[in-house]
């Protein structure tokens, strides 16, 4: 084909930018190296709901849940605000009671029987002895009773990808005085992706101790284990620090309450935390679609942006062609 100048045909070409020609080529190294990232199977943390938890309730009965800073005193407070919870719970996940002084026992393993965790919290009676530790121990071990994704106490466990579905809510009033050292227990409930919560109840405020014939256990079910010293604490207080460390440790929280009302609306805070989890969920295959879709976009214009065209300039000038 001849024309009478080259320059008219130049004039009717659509323009092309520099940027026009480099957008497909870009798109296309992007989604090579989406689908790169992809093939070494990324994973993400998320958020998601648990529908087969278990709450083990650990409560400190020590003698110093006799104290009357709190009204009518402590335990009986405690006994209210966990009866309170437990109700709200009720038709939910399975709860258990552990109680500690200066040993730890299970009180009610993990049951969805409301009517059972209520008995049983108002029979509590108080020891001598605090032993927090063990009574985070008793509870790990009430938990693997139930769910096989939790190793015993004994055994020595793998390493645990993201949360397990269960959880620990520790109360206490006082400081670890006997037994296992709470900072070691709550590693081992790090290690198998149990959270603890722990609350510190009670004031900084000397009071007299007055518990019912019924709550004043002496040297019961609970109590007789070897004990410690204080380390200079009063043994009316709780020792917020270590219970920091443990939450911290765990992922868990911690909180303070230091009257009937504080501790209710700690444990009523905690419920939706409960049916939360993290876990590691493989992403791979939306690097795979987004990489995919990169390269057909990066086709799909190189084709349509150097497709054949009639130019429009020359379009019914037939008299200026010679053939």
């Amino acid at each position: 084909m001849r024309v009478t100048s080259i320059a008219l045909v130049r004039v009717a070409l659509p323009g092309r930018t520099r940027w026009r020609r480099l957008v497909p080529a870009v798109l296309l190294l992007l989604g090579l190296a989406v689908l790169g990232v992809g093939a070494a199977r990324p994973q993400a943390s998320v958020r998601v709901p648990s529908s087969s938890s278990t709450i083990m309730l650990a409560l400190d009965v020590s003698g110093s849940m006799c104290s009357t800073d709190v009204r009518p005193n402590r335990i009986t407070a405690a006994e209210n605000a966990a009866s309170a919870f437990v109700k709200s719970e009720a038709g939910g996940p399975r709860i258990g009671l552990v109680a500690f002084a200066g040993i730890a026992g299970v009180v009610v393993p993990p049951t969805t029987d409301t009517g059972m965790l209520l008995h049983a919290l108002a029979g509590l009676s108080t020891s001598q002895g605090t032993a927090i530790g063990q009574g985070i121990l008793t509870s790990l071990d009430a938990i693997a009773q139930i769910d096989p994704s939790v190793a015993p106490t004994g055994a020595q466990p793998a390493r645990a990808r993201g949360h397990a579905h269960d959880v620990i809510v520790l109360l206490t009033d006082g400081s670890n005085n006997v037994g296992v050292d709470p900072q070691t227990a709550a590693r081992q409930a790090a290690t198998r992706g149990v959270r603890v919560f722990t609350i510190g109840f009670g004031t900084t405020k000397l009071s007299s101790l007055a518990c019912s014939g019924s709550q004043f256990g002496g040297f019961g079910p609970f109590g007789g284990g070897p004990r410690g010293g204080f380390g200079g604490r009063s043994p009316l207080v709780a020792d917020y620090g270590a219970l920091r460390k443990i939450a911290g440790l765990t992922d868990g929280k911690f909180y303070r309450a230091q009257n009937a009302d504080q501790l209710k609306a700690a444990l009523g805070s905690l419920s939706g935390t409960f049916t939360i989890i993290r876990e590691r969920l493989d992403i791979a295959a939306w690097f795979a679609g987004l990489g995919g879709l990169l390269i057909a976009v990066a086709l799909a214009l190189s084709l349509w942006w150097n497709r054949t065209r009639q130019p429009s300039g020359l379009r019914g000038t037939s008299q200026d062609v010679k053939t």
